[in-house]
Formats: C-alpha cells, sequence, structure tokens
C-alpha cells in the first residue's frame, strides 16, 4: 500500500512528438502527481501536459531560458519541494523506468531507513531496442539519485549552464543514498536523426569543454558505436 505522495517533477521543452506521451503515460500508473515547467515549447507540449489530470502544477514559461539550465532546474525543483508531496521522482520526458517500478516502487517508499533511491541510466542509441555502452557512454555502470523524500536542507547546485543536474549537488552529501537495481532506460538518443542537432546544441553552449567531455560531445557523430541489445527483466 501507498505510503505518502509520489509526486514526479519535469522540465520539458517541445515535446510532443517525441516521447512525452509515452513518458507521462507511463508514470501516470503509478504517480500521484505531475509539477511540469515548460520552458516556452512552441508546439503541443502543453496542451499535452495538460490533459492530464494529475498535473497538479504546469507553468508555461513565455521565453527560452535552456541557455541557462540550472535557473530552470532550480525553479522546477523549488517548485515541486513546495507543494505537500512526500517523494519526488526527478525524470526528463524522454526517460522511462523498466516495467519493474510498478510493482516494487511502494516497497521503495516504505523504506524508513532511505532518504534517496539510486538507479542506473541506460542510454538508448538509434533506436528503443539498443543501449550504447562504450568508454564514453557508461552511465548504466553508475548510480544516479532520481528518487528523493523531500524534505528541508541546505541546498547546493553546480551552478553551470549545462549538465548542472537536476537535483541539488548535494544531495548524495545530504541525504541517506540506498541503491536499487531498478534500470531506467533514456529515450533520449533513440532517434539517429537528432543526433546532429544534439551535437551543435552542445558545442554552443560548451564548445571548450568547459562542463563536460569534448570527447563524448564528438563521440555523439560516431557511426558506429558499441550497441548492447535491451533485454526487460521479468517482473518480481
Amino acid at each position: 500500500m501507498r505510503t505518502g505522495k509520489l509526486t514526479a517533477m519535469m522540465l520539458v521543452r517541445n515535446e510532443a512528438d517525441r516521447y512525452l506521451t509515452q513518458t507521462l503515460d507511463d508514470l501516470n500508473r503509478y504517480v500521484d502527481a505531475f509539477v511540469i515547467v515548460d520552458d516556452a515549447s512552441t508546439d503541443r507540449t502543453v496542451e499535452i501536459c495538460a490533459s492530464y489530470d494529475k498535473v497538479e502544477k504546469l507553468i508555461a514559461l513565455k521565453e527560452h531560458g535552456f541557455h541557462n539550465e540550472v535557473q530552470l532546474r532550480k525553479l522546477c525543483w523549488r517548485e515541486t519541494t513546495a507543494t505537500d508531496a512526500e517523494w519526488i521522482l526527478a525524470l526528463d520526458a524522454d526517460e522511462i523506468f523498466e516495467e519493474r517500478m510498478k510493482t516494487e516502487i511502494d516497497g521503495l517508499l516504505r523504506r524508513e531507513d532511505v532518504d534517496a533511491w539510486a538507479f542506473p541510466l541506460y542510454d538508448f542509441w538509434g533506436s528503443t531496442e539498443y543501449y550504447r555502452s562504450d568508454r564514453l557512454w557508461r552511465a548504466h555502470e553508475h548510480h544516479g539519485v532520481f528518487l528523493l523524500r523531500n524534505k528541508p536542507f541546505e541546498e547546493q547546485w553546480r551552478e553551470t549552464p549545462v549538465h548542472c543536474g537536476r537535483i541539488p549537488s548535494n544531495v548524495m552529501q545530504t541525504f541517506r543514498v540506498e541503491k536499487s537495481d531498478i534500470r531506467l532506460k533514456h529515450y533520449g538518443w533513440a532517434n539517429r536523426n537528432e543526433h546532429a542537432a544534439k551535437f551543435e546544441r552542445y558545442m554552443k553552449a560548451d564548445g571548450e569543454g568547459k562542463y563536460g567531455s569534448l570527447e563524448q560531445y564528438y563521440s555523439i557523430l560516431d557511426p558506429n558505436p558499441n550497441l548492447v541489445k535491451w533485454e526487460e527483466r521479468h517482473v518480481r
């Protein structure tokens, strides 16, 4: 049985023709509410988000601000923590947990000795059937915090225009963090037709590699990356 309110927070921009509906439909099966900040979308993103009854807050910005991502992430975080959510799930509009999450989420939330849960993220590449795994793309070998309690603390952020993180940077040092083996599927690279534009966006935002890896940026254009077939695990 669910203990405490679970709210998903999300920053979106022009997601209508990508994975937004798929992501929201999936989350709608197990979260209690959504808080969404739209970064001045010019498509039907806001309309799609507004169609979900569980959307508690939908903030539609008038001016595009992704050139300073940290300010958008702070806004999304603070609007979410201001609600009565007990737990916050911090996802982007192209991220979907494997099916196990639906049956195991309540068990995670019931753990009184845990303040935050970390999960491995898999970067799907060129399709929704294969993920990339090589020296530069190995997020799935580590765990990142995506689920955490809504509790007061002195938050700190990585004050960078890109790669700032979606939650405060000091969560790992402040919260009691536990690792889960439930996997998070990231479809942001699943459409190969988007790769060139995303590469250009990174080069414009961080052409000197101050905030990320230039080698990784250029690897986006690799025509033959190492791909691994995804295999869905059976629900326990």
